[in-house]
């Protein structure tokens, strides 16, 4: 069996969720987890195409079985052939799960998760709607703000790069310039 390709990555998540704001957060946690994978860590293609996945399929599950989310999705992957490590820091992207982010990609996925979206609160809430007005100083200042982004669990913003061993702000800083490359698409 071939190891699955972007665009089969790509057609899973489009297959399985249906709304546009999720496929949004798929391809937002994907450019951040490969501005990490190449930027930060040096990784290179094929490897690349690995972080990709997992960050592109982190939640494709969520809208078809929300009570077994990732479980259920890592059954459908490990089926069509995904690698084990796209599997694993699947399972590990969110801490209900229980399953232990070893791997540097397991990290770096739960790292950019959260992050991702609360940036991208963060920039919706600027006048331009623009990656160019976020800064570092505004997210920590939301990140403060309790009624701002409630359900962005504040623990886990921190934890995640801690776990990468990055101070937090460089993480943040590191996450802005993720988004950046797909800001076209998001809309940013």
């Amino acid at each position: 069996m071939t190891t699955p390709t972007r665009e089969d990555a790509w057609n899973l998540l489009a297959e399985w969720t249906p709304s546009e704001a999720l496929r949004k957060h798929g391809l937002a946690v994907e450019a951040t987890v490969r501005w990490y994978g190449e930027h930060r860590f040096g990784i290179t293609e094929p490897e690349l195409g690995t972080w990709s996945a997992a960050g592109l399929l982190h939640d494709f599950d969520y809208e078809r079985y929300p009570e077994t989310h990732p479980m259920r999705g890592a059954e459908e992957l490990r089926g069509r052939g995904y690698p084990a490590e796209v599997v694993e820091a699947i399972l590990g992207h969110g801490d209900h799960t229980g399953v232990p982010r070893v791997s540097l990609l397991a990290k770096t996925v739960y790292a950019c998760d959260e992050m991702s979206g609360f940036i991208i609160a963060v920039t919706y809430v600027r006048p331009s709607r623009s990656l160019d007005e976020v800064e570092v100083h505004s997210v920590v200042k939301k990140m403060k703000d309790k009624g701002f982004a409630r359900p962005v669990p504040r623990d886990q913003l921190l934890k995640g790069a801690e776990e990468l061993g990055i101070p937090f702000g460089e993480h943040v800083a590191n996450v802005i310039e993720g988004l950046k490359t797909v800001r076209g698409v998001l809309g940013l």
